[in-house]
């Protein structure tokens, strides 16, 4: 028998794990092959999902953690941890009743105590939960069932807030874990959702291990999104770090993995080569590439160079290089994204096909640009970034502008982008990024979507006549009043530029077929419903 290097190292690390971990208990965590899902997610470094806005780890928190409300496949919030809730006639105080049967996984109960502790760290980092702190007369428990959240002043999105799934998700903790302040790292993985965290088969940088909770007392309903029933029925998923995505795929191939997260582009064909294998979508909402520029400093500090901008991009052009198969590639010209019921065409008379360079000189003429060095940071590890950035480089520098490229890693951009200086002061002027196109339907749980100067995201745009519009979204329930809200703020967002969009990406999960019934929502993995055959 012929031994893979891949196998090898699989053993080599079988044997470090049985080196520490007592033999009964190997015995006891060993279900069988076809209850086992290994699933290739990319590395997860933190466990909190509220210190961090990671995918991995808000992926980590929905399979240990539990939610008092989740989003149904319509994106409508429903009761999940909730058994019912009533609001007063005067909208201003909100009461929950927690289900019964709900435990944590060291089996204590879960309790209302614990539930209004993860609110109040949640709100101490998410903007939707700031907004929720910031309206609060108090959040209490009335008994261990019951807890109370009373306003001072009416928030119509308030279950939306908890429901939602853009980062920070509210993940419901152990009181003693939540009452950690939002910037110390809860590492203690001890949920009451449907998975539990293998801590004795955890190997850092390697893989992680999640088995069924067997406690675990799923809702009546059918499964529906995130809603409804959490029926696990696999034993264990194992996910596995492997950072070289042709072993990734050889391993996808040669069913030494069932799913991979994040398969690469160019092998696409490969995959939908193998009859054992398919591409699917399971977040049709997909995402959408941003490019940020730095409002403090030239040139970008006069709205007329970024309207610059906005003119000189071709999207067509950027999805070409960015996802080379159309498929998985779309525009975007709404600062709602495509998929929200808020995405609209109000004040997009500067898309162009083939953009418009003539008009995006002249616009940097009148900004009075001379000869400013254009800093663009450079993520060379994340094929969508640096292969944008070098298009913009090109683009800019097409049209006299001084553009240079900062290579890096992205952690490396990460670092660089707080700095608000200037470039001389190893500031920068641009860098790409990406964000769900689920969250930028909530313009207050979307970080781009703010342009309240030094208190925004990365960039620091700033309209005050914007941000005035965007205060009003909180108190606006019904659906066609937030559309006309909607467009008066875009049409606001696109003269003063808060940002430029570069188009959407659609990224398919690649599995093998015998793997079935994942489930199809924006920005989390779910991995209840799923199973092998």
């Amino acid at each position: 028998m012929t031994i893979s290097r891949r196998e090898v190292t699989k053993i080599g690390m079988a044997v470090g794990a049985a080196i520490s971990i007592p033999s009964i208990l190997r015995a006891q965590t060993a279900p069988a092959a076809a209850t086992t899902v290994r699933m290739v997610m990319g590395q997860l470094q933190s466990f909190d999902p509220i210190i961090t806005t990671a995918s991995i780890t808000s992926h980590h928190g929905l399979a240990i953690y539990d939610t008092l409300f989740a989003l149904d496949s319509k994106l409508r919030p429903q009761p999940q941890m909730v058994r019912k809730w009533g609001v007063s006639d005067d909208r201003k105080n909100y009461s929950f009743e927690l289900r019964d049967g709900l435990t944590w996984h060291d089996s204590t109960a879960v309790t209302a105590a614990d539930c209004v502790a993860s609110i109040r760290r949640w709100g101490q980092v998410d903007a939707g939960g700031q907004l929720v702190m910031d309206r609060a007369r108090y959040i209490s428990t009335n008994d261990d069932k019951t807890f109370t959240i009373s306003l001072k002043e009416p928030l119509g999105a308030l279950i939306d807030l908890l429901a939602k799934v853009s980062q920070p998700c509210l993940f419901m903790m152990r009181k003693k874990d939540a009452a950690r302040p939002a910037t110390e790292q809860v590492t203690a993985n001890i949920g009451s959702g449907p998975f539990k965290f293998n801590h004795a088969l955890a190997k850092p940088g390697a893989s992680f291990a999640y088995d069924r909770n067997e406690k675990y007392v799923p809702r009546a309903e059918a499964p529906d999104g995130l809603a409804g029933g959490k029926t696990v029925k696999v034993d264990r998923v194992i996910w596995e770090n492997i950072a070289d995505p042709q072993t990734a795929v050889a391993a996808l191939q040669a069913a030494e993995t069932d799913y991979i997260d994040l398969p690469p582009v160019d092998l696409f064909p490969l995959v939908e080569s193998d009859p054992n294998l398919v591409l699917q979508v399971l977040d049709t909402a997909g995402t959408d590439v941003c490019l940020r520029v730095n409002c403090l400093q030239k040139p970008f500090n006069n709205a007329k160079a970024r309207r610059a901008i906005l003119h000189l991009i071709d999207q067509d052009a950027f999805a070409r290089i960015m996802a080379p198969d159309p498929r998985y590639a779309r525009t975007v010209t709404s600062i709602f994204g495509n998929t929200s019921p808020y995405s609209n065409d109000e004040n997009t008379g500067w898309d162009k096909k083939g953009g418009d360079p003539v008009r995006a000189k002249q616009l940097f003429q009148e900004a009075g640009y001379d000869g400013e060095k254009v800093v663009i940071l450079q993520a060379t590890n994340n094929y969508i970034y640096n292969n944008a950035a070098q298009l913009l480089a090109g683009n800019l520098r097409k049209i006299g502008v001084n553009a240079e490229l900062a290579p890096s890693d992205f952690s490396g951009v990460v670092a660089r982008r707080a700095n608000k200086g200037p470039v001389e002061d190893r500031g920068w002027s641009i860098f790409i990024t990406t964000d769900s196109d689920y969250v930028l339907g909530d313009p207050i749980a979307a970080p781009f979507l703010a342009g309240n100067g030094d208190k925004a995201w990365f960039g620091w745009p700033k309209s005050d006549e914007y941000e005035a519009l965007r205060g009003k979204w909180s108190d606006v329930e019904a659906l066609e009043d937030r559309k006309t809200l909607a467009r008066q703020m875009q049409r606001v967002w696109w003269d003063f530029v808060g940002d430029v969009r570069l188009g959407q990406i659609i990224s398919p999960v690649a599995r093998r077929k015998t793997l079935s019934g994942l489930i199809e929502m924006p920005q989390l993995r779910a991995m209840w419903n799923m199973q092998k055959a």
